[in-house]
């Protein structure tokens, strides 16, 4: 099995882009009005909703599971679709041209790393879909008695 080492590194970057997220927000005072329902009563102000959505009811945790489903597929061998990294980029460059410089542009990285993957496979011969699974690749190779 050949591991894919460019869908590996993407996977990783988008779990760091979020872990980072999490700590850069994770120090601020409404935990604790989040905690005692401050946000289900309606008490908790504009501030609190802005911390609420950027941390826990953002992006971060999906952006972390899909960081690390995306290095398990490179693990196994496989790589994901060409379109996962073209959105991924257009949704990171729309992002940053909305509110300008910002951890947004991160996301360019780990949207490079899946087009160049999909771009090497395309060279290599592999086609253009996803590649099938890696169990049993060698057993196939193997001749038959």
């Amino acid at each position: 099995m050949i591991k894919k080492k460019l869908t590996i590194g993407a996977g990783w970057s988008m779990a760091a882009i979020g872990v980072l997220h999490a700590a850069v927000f994770l120090p601020h005072p409404y935990w604790s009005e989040w905690l005692t329902g401050g946000l289900r009563s309606g008490e908790g102000g504009d501030a609190s909703l802005s911390v609420f959505w950027a941390l826990p009811g953002g992006f971060v945790v999906p952006l972390v599971l899909f960081g690390l489903l995306l290095a398990r597929l490179g693990r196994r061998g496989e790589r994901a679709p060409a379109y996962v990294g073209w959105t991924v980029a257009g949704w990171a460059a729309g992002c940053a041209l909305l509110v300008g410089p910002s951890g947004f542009l991160l996301g360019l990285i780990p949207a490079g790393l899946l087009i160049a993957e999909d771009l090497l496979a395309r060279r290599g011969g592999a086609g253009r879909g996803v590649t099938g699974p890696a169990v049993g690749r060698e057993e196939a190779a193997r001749p038959q008695r």
